[in-house]
Order: structure tokens, then sequence, then C-alpha cells
């Protein structure tokens, strides 16, 4: 109590905390100044002088927003000078004004109307004109009033550096990057700026700030793993604008997909109505895929009709030819409930653990190493913990474009004083914020770590404390990098021994150091044992356990996290018990109440082996809901070829996707906005997705869907709400036992282990133990691996694909988002400049990229990320599938194939296919649709 401040405020006493303006405290007290630079959140600028205060004895008016009071201060914020003043500033601001205003929200007018300001007396400055470049966001500087609130949100939250304040006096203006155009500037549309901006100089576009909403839903985004809150705004069941909520992990903030990629949902192209494969119509691998033909193909077919051939044609199949004949892929995007009742599906109604989704292609090597090392596949801690770190480690991962929000909280981390080091083959925007940045050869992840280790071992850096207290196999592991020096070491990885060396001692000698990875490290034949190397170095230096530490694999999308931790996995029921312990089956089929011989005792295939399975005759009939394994499997040509060689194949999803073309039968499903469940972030954070809309036409939820699959398959299920769900699961995963329905309607957000009600949830784990049988984690040591295919002679390079900032995974829903698909409409590779000019390719010219298993053709971007001789491809664009030309080779513990590293060649020219029905034009014309 001693640390307050005691001051008198409009006469009352009052008390402050040392941290406390007088704004705050006023704001506290439920008196109202007027504010416009403003906003909570951002650092305080004091330069619009709406919020002055007169205080006792001072002879200037004071900013409330950036003073602090002192002990016995006497403050009248309404005093006549005061609000005279307040006035003054509101007036002047408002004859700069339009009349017209371009948001609902415009702060000036509220202000104005609650200080009674009538109508300007000064003449209005000259204009500047509206600048309607950019896709997403409107400027309308005219309505501008310099408070910096959009500048300090794009250079202070979300550290993009794009707005600056230009000239001085009354040329003084808000510009982007060297005075471009908004749509010319390096804007990566997060909309921070607009959700910042007090009067609609920034705005949505199309008009969408004067869009009245009938209702408003809190929910969350569907996009990558970050788990960022949102708020839809809704009318006449249409999402009118996202903006963001103060959830956990985001705490407002959004990246350009979370903000502005949400009308896929209202797509024309929604699956609406059931449809059956015509008779007489063969499915075929090669065949282009056209939406507007999709009636030649199939046809529309009852819901009785539909369910009675898939559910029906599923039961014939495993009577016919046993369990293991069928498969079923889930969705990482789908939510927890889903994922654990289509999991139960294919145990309980098809009898084979069968059943995988896409962390197979994403993190199943790290999940392996994890749970090999430390007992547990979840995140150690949270990724906001890179604010209490002294040193990061980002490696294998590209948060700027795959995990927007998180990398603004790395950026924030570099700004407060940690140290940022990126190791990567690419050079990503996070570079620019590093203290180093390990630009290493693709393929010598192991090569580069165990050189790190090597130096911490060999210099006493190690924590023997914590080793022996807390590990085992340390010897072995001593042993093994003892070959591994630094000198040996560089000219593999391309990392001088001096930069391994001082990176190797910054991370060992921090008090807190954290490493966070994504598919980088995980999609190599030896992702494996990348993942091993970063867990041992952890361990070496005892970086795990306490705030600001710990080990933290970058999830993917919006639930892989928690589709795998609900079991939709081949090796294990949920929470991680393994199929092959008899006391698990026994818990299991006593819940579900089937025979223990009834679950299957062996692990099931992989979604590789699946494909595999298909086209050797062991596998004939497939359910898969919402995966598209026709763009995201490796060999894209293998994969297709083996879903069309399927007796059957049922297909449920929200669009006609590449793998849909390939089904005998297609349920349209309901969208992320259309329901409501459970999600787990990537920092084990469970949280309550809201519906705002109702699915459109005949479209149905999957969790109603699976069911019906399940009755035809002679399982007796009846869920009468989402949430009998949730209490089923929970009741077998002890992870989240004391997460209740009730306490995520009321807190909408708890992290988990939550082992009991009542218990707060645990951020941070691995504390005190590993949860592995006898408390310790262990180290296993990694030897270099060569990739499976290396280049040579006739495919001298190296292809590396991953994802786009503004596009997600296989692009079925972001390129049916008009904004998204406005900004990259196009399918690019991104090759180094010294590599197009020995091609003789200008820029923007077309060039092919050939395999071992197929070619695409692609327009060509000139980019030095990645270095010469490598080349960057997102793998969205449909008419320019890129998996076709990646390798199945699989890691030999993980099951994941090596989407990071292949052998191509480049040629130029070729034709590339055209966009079909998607984007383009018809993307162009909805721009151009003001939003009602």
């Amino acid at each position: 109590m001693s640390t307050l401040t005691r001051f008198q405020l409009n006469g009352c006493d009052v008390q402050a905390h040392p941290d406390e303006t007088l704004l705050d405290v006023a704001r506290r007290e439920g008196i109202e100044v007027p504010h416009l630079c403003w906003k909570d959140g951002l650092a305080a600028a004091g330069n619009c002088r709406a919020c002055v205060v007169e205080v006792e004895g001072e002879r200037v008016l004071a900013p409330s927003c950036c003073r602090l009071p002192s002990a016995g201060m006497k403050v009248d914020t309404a005093s006549p000078r005061a609000v005279a003043a307040q006035k003054m500033v509101l007036e002047l601001l408002q004859s700069d004004m339009p009349e017209t205003a371009y948001t609902r929200h415009n702060e000036v007018d509220l202000w104005a109307g609650k200080l009674g300001v009538g109508k300007p007396r000064f003449a209005a400055r000259a204009q500047p004109r509206q600048d309607n470049s950019h896709a997403a966001i409107a400027v309308n500087l005219d309505a501008c009033i310099q408070c910096t609130r959009c500048l300090r949100a794009c250079r202070d939250e979300q550290a993009n550096d794009v707005i600056g304040l230009a000239l001085r006096g009354d040329g003084a203006r808000i510009v982007f990057d060297m005075d471009d155009a908004l749509g010319a500037s390096t804007c990566v549309a997060c909309g921070e700026c607009v959700q910042a901006c007090p009067t609609g100089a920034l705005a949505p576009a199309r008009g969408a700030a004067m869009a009245v909403p009938d209702k408003q839903v809190a929910s969350v985004c569907p996009y990558c793993g970050v788990g960022c809150q949102l708020t839809y705004n809704v009318r006449d069941n249409k999402i009118l604008y996202v903006e963001g909520r103060d959830g956990p992990a985001n705490h407002g903030r959004l990246c350009v997909k979370g903000r502005y990629g949400f009308d896929y949902a209202h797509h024309p192209q929604r699956l609406t109505r059931p449809l059956v494969r015509r008779e007489g119509v063969a499915k075929s691998a090669t065949a282009p895929m056209d939406p507007a033909r999709v009636l030649e193909v199939f046809r529309e077919a009852s819901w009785e009709e539909a369910l009675a051939l898939a559910g029906g044609g599923l039961a014939r199949i495993r009577d016919a030819h046993g369990p293991k004949s069928l498969a079923g892929f889930g969705s990482a995007k789908g939510s927890n409930e889903e994922a654990y009742l289509f999991q139960k599906l294919v145990r309980t109604g098809f009898g084979s653990n069968n059943v995988d989704h896409c962390t197979r292609l994403c993190h199943a090597s790290s999940v392996a190493a994890l749970l090999e090392g430390i007992g547990s596949g979840a995140v150690s801690n949270p990724v906001m913990d890179v604010l209490q770190a002294e040193v990061v480690i980002v490696i294998g991962a590209n948060p700027t474009v795959n995990h927007p929000v998180a990398a603004t909280w790395i950026k924030n981390a570099v700004k407060g004083g940690t140290k940022l080091v990126v190791c990567d083959p690419r050079r990503s925007e996070l570079s620019r914020h590093a203290h180093r940045t390990l630009q290493f050869k693709a393929d010598t992840d192991v090569a580069l770590l165990n050189a790190m280790m090597h130096v911490i071992v060999a210099e006493g850096l190690a924590d023997r404390d914590f080793i022996a207290s807390r590990t085992s196999g340390y010897e072995a592991l001593a042993e093994n990098v003892a070959a591994y020096s630094p000198e040996a070491m560089a000219p593999l990885c391309g990392i001088d021994a001096d930069t391994i060396r001082e990176v190797a001692r910054l991370y060992a000698t921090s008090k807190a150091s954290m490493i966070l990875w994504g598919m980088g490290i995980s999609q190599h034949v030896h992702g494996t044992d990348n993942a091993r190397c970063l867990i041992a170095l952890a361990l070496l230096t005892g970086q795990i356990g306490r705030p600001g530490t710990g080990l933290h694999p970058l999830r993917g999308q919006n639930n892989v996290q928690g589709a795998s931790d609900a079991g939709l996995i081949p090796m294990m029921f949920p929470d991680y018990q393994r199929v092959t312990e008899p006391g698990v089956r026994e818990r299991f089929a006593q819940a579900w109440n089937v025979p223990v011989a009834a679950l299957d005792d062996r692990p099931g295939l992989t979604v590789v082996e699946v494909m595999e399975a298909i086209l050797a005759g062991g596998v004939k009939g497939m359910y898969i809901m919402g995966e598209n394994p026709a763009m995201s499997d490796p060999d894209a040509n293998h994969a297709r070829e083996a879903l069309a060689a399927l007796d059957l194949l049922v297909v449920q999803d929200i669009f006609l996707t590449e793998t849909a073309y390939l089904a005998d039968v297609i349920l349209p499903a309901g969208a992320f906005p259309e329901k409501t469940g459970t999600f787990t972030n990537t920092d084990r954070l469970v949280q309550l997705g809201r519906q705002a809309i109702d699915p459109p036409g005949e479209a149905r939820q999957d969790l109603w869907i699976v069911q019906q699959i399940a009755r035809r398959m002679g399982l007796d299920w009846d869920y009468g709400h989402v949430s009998e769900v949730f209490d089923e699961m929970r009741r077998l995963m002890p992870s989240m036992a004391g997460i209740t329905w009730a306490r995520l309607e009321r807190e909408g957000a708890v992290v988990h282990p939550c082992p009991e009600e009542g218990h707060p949830g645990t951020p941070v784990v691995f504390t005190d133990d590993f949860p592995s049988e006898d408390g310790l984690a262990r180290f296993v040591p990694a030897d270099i691996i060569p990739a499976d295919e290396r280049p040579d002679a006739d495919y001298p390079m190296v292809l590396i694909t991953g994802r786009q900032l503004e596009h997600w995974h296989t692009g079925s829903m972001t390129r049916r988002a008009t904004v998204l698909d406005a900004i990259e409409p196009d399918p690019v590779a991104l090759v180094h400049p010294l590599d197009l000019a020995a091609l003789g390719v200008a820029p923007g010219g077309v060039i092919t990229l050939a395999s071992r298993r197929g070619e695409v053709a692609l327009y060509a971007r000139a980019d030095d990320s990645s270095p010469p001789g490598a080349v960057f491809v997102p793998f969205c664009y449909y008419e320019a599938a890129i998996n076709k030309l990646t390798n199945a080779a699989l890691d030999p513990f993980g099951k994941i194939p090596e989407f990071k590293y292949c052998a191509i060649r480049i040629t130029p020219g070729g034709a590339v296919a055209p966009q079909g029905s998607f984007g383009g034009g018809q993307m162009l014309a909805r721009l151009a649709e003001p939003v009602a």
C-alpha cells in the first residue's frame, strides 16, 4: 500500500498505482476525459491534447494520458479552462475532417457530441486524395488527425515499420514506407492500423466500417495454431467484418488471414447438397478439376440416399474385407469434439486404428522425438514466454508468414532486449530483427546443432546439476558430439566456426533461453533427429521447465494440437495413450461400451502408408473429413492415383476440393463460423469457438454427419449437444479432466494440463519432472543422415515448399476469400535473382519446375530469401500443385514425408494452368462491391 500515490481528482481522494497516469485513474474512477491519441495497449504519445486537465498551481494544462500523479496533487478534469481547451481541440480537428464519416465509430464526433461542440467555425484544410490501392484497407487521409495511433500500432505492436509521420508543421502527414501508395508498400495487411484508427482515416475497404451488424459473436480464428480470439460482426446471416479480441494468445492482434479471410464461408462454390458420382463417370487422377462442371460428374442426392451409400457402403466393405480395409482421415481444422468422434468412429465402427490427419505432414517427427525424449508431445511453454527470455532461437520456421501474431511477440521481445537467433536455409523477414542469422545449407540441421552441443560440452557450459538430477543418457550424447566440432561442421553447414561457438555460448549461458521451431525442422527424413538435437540442446543446458525457457514446435493449423490430443492419430488413443497397452484398451472399451477385442491392438496406417496400401489392394474404402490429400500429400499424382483406385471414397467438406473431385459420395459440411466447439492452440490453450452463422442450403455440421455415418455402421450414437461430446472426451483425457464446458463458456479459454476442476491450468510444464516412466528426460544422440534425394546433373536445384502469408494450407478456403485472393492471386515460385538471370528469365516470367515425379509451370518472383540453387514454392495453388514434385520418402520414426528437400530442375517458359473458377476476375469483381 505504501507504493500508492494519494491525490485529489475532481475533489475526491483517490489512489494511483506507480504506473498509472491521470487518465488511467480517471477511467478507473468512471470519470470521462476526452482522448484521441491514447489507446489501451499503445505507448502514450500526448500529441492530440484532447485529454488536457487542470492541475492546481500549474501554469499550463497537463495531458492526462502521459502525466503521472504526485502525492497531494489536485486535479480537475472538468474545470472551465480544461473544458474550453478540450472543446477547442475537438473543434479544430472537426474543421479539417470531411462531413461524411468513413466509420460509425468516429471518436472525434463521439467526443464532440459529448462536449456539445457545434459546427466548426474554422476553414478546412486542403484535403488529400483517397488511396484505394490496397485490396483490404482504404486510406482516407482527409479524416486523419495525426494522432499516430496507426503508426504506433504498426511500429510497436506488429513491429512491421510500414507507417511513418513525414514532414513538419501543416505539411505533416502519414506516409507508407517511402511515401508509397499503401497498395505498393510493404504492408502485410494485418489491419492493426485500421483497428487503432479513431476516425476511419484507415478503414476496411468497401465501406465495411459503416456496416451495422445485428449481432456480434466471440470466437477464435480458423487458421494457424496461434489461436487468436476474434469477434464476428454479423448481419442477416452474413459476416460483415472481423475484429481482434483480447484473448490470451493475441490481446486484440490479428493477421491478414484472421482479419480478412472470412468471406469464404459465403462463396458461391459452397457445397449445399449431398452429391453422388454419376454412374459411368470414371474417376481420373489426371483430369483437371472444374467446379463449374460439377453436375456433369456428380448428381444431387437426398441426405438419406447419400448417407446410405456412404455409411452403408463403408459397412459392406468392412464386412466383406475386414476392418483393415477401411481408413479415415480427419481434420486439424475441425474442433476437438469432431476429431474425437471421428477417431472413435474409425476405432469402433471401422474396427481398426487406420486414422490420421495432417499432423503426419507437419509435426509428426517433432512429436515422436518429444514423446521419446521427455514423455510428452506438447509444447513446454507458451509463445508469449519469449517476452521473458534473454535468448530466443527460431529454427526451421518463418513465423512472420506462418504465425504472424506469434511473430509480433518475438519482435516485441527483441525491442525489450531479448537476443534473437534465426537459423534457417531461407532468410526470413524476422532476420532483420535478429542478433544473429545462421543461414545454413539446407539438410544440414544435425551438423549445425551437434556442433553447438560440442561447444557446450567441450567448454564446460552444460548444466551438470540439471543433467544429473533430471536426465539420462548424457554420456552417450557427449561421446557422440565429440566428433562434431564447429571447425569440422562449418564446411558442411555453411556457418563459420566462430559464429557457431558464439551462438552456442549465448544460448547456454543465458538465464532463460527458448527454442521455437517449425516444419523446416520436421519435414525431413531426418526430422526426428533434428528435433532430438533441439531437445538435447535444452536438456544439456537446463533451459526447460521455467518461464522464458523450453521447447515450442509451432503448430501449423488451428487445431492440430487438439486433434492430436483427441486421438486422431493411428498409434494413440486420446491423450497419447498407446493402442498397444492392454490397460488403455480396457479403459476405452468400457467407456465406449464395446468389447475389448473390438479395439485393434496394433497401430494403424499413417497418411502416406494408406496411399500405398490402397494401391496394394489392402485399403478399399475411405472416409475423409475436411482433409485434402490430393493437394497436401507428397508425390501428389501418386496420391491421386490411389484415391481414384478406391472402391468407395466418401468426402465431407465445404468445397469441391481436389480430393472431393475423386469421391463417390460428397457430404456438404459446415464451415468454421457455422458451428460451436473447442479448439486447442499451439500453447495448449483450449478455447471456445462459437457459431456465428448458419450453414447454407442443406449443408450440415460435421458432428451431425459423423453421427449419421456411425449409425449406418451399426453404432448407437445420440449426442444432443457438442458439450456432451466434450464431457465424454475430457473424462477419458487426464490432461483435460478439469476443464468443464461451463468453465469454457465463462472464461473462454483454459490451458492444459488441467487435471481437476478448479485447477488454474499449467502454462509451463516440466517444472519438477518429466512425464516419463522414471520422471527423467532422455538424451538421444543423432548423426548426419542425408536427404533421400540429392541434386545431380539432371536435377541440380533444391525445392523447398511451405505456406504463404495470405493463403492457407491447400488454399481451399483462402483462395475463396476475396481480399486474400486479390492480394496473392497467382501461383509463384520464389527464385534467387542470380538463378533467374542465369535462366534468362525476367521477374514475373513463366518457368517450369520438374522433378522425377512431375512438373508444374508458374510465375517466377525474384526473391533473395532463398540462397542460389534453392527455390521456394507455396503448396496452395491447385493450378500449380507443387506437391506433384515432392518426395514421399518418410522419416522412419515420425512417418513424415520429406517436403522440405527434393531435387528439381528449372527451365524457362511453359504454360500456367488457368485459374478456372477460382480467383481472377470473379474475385476482383467482388472487391468492387460495397459492403451492404
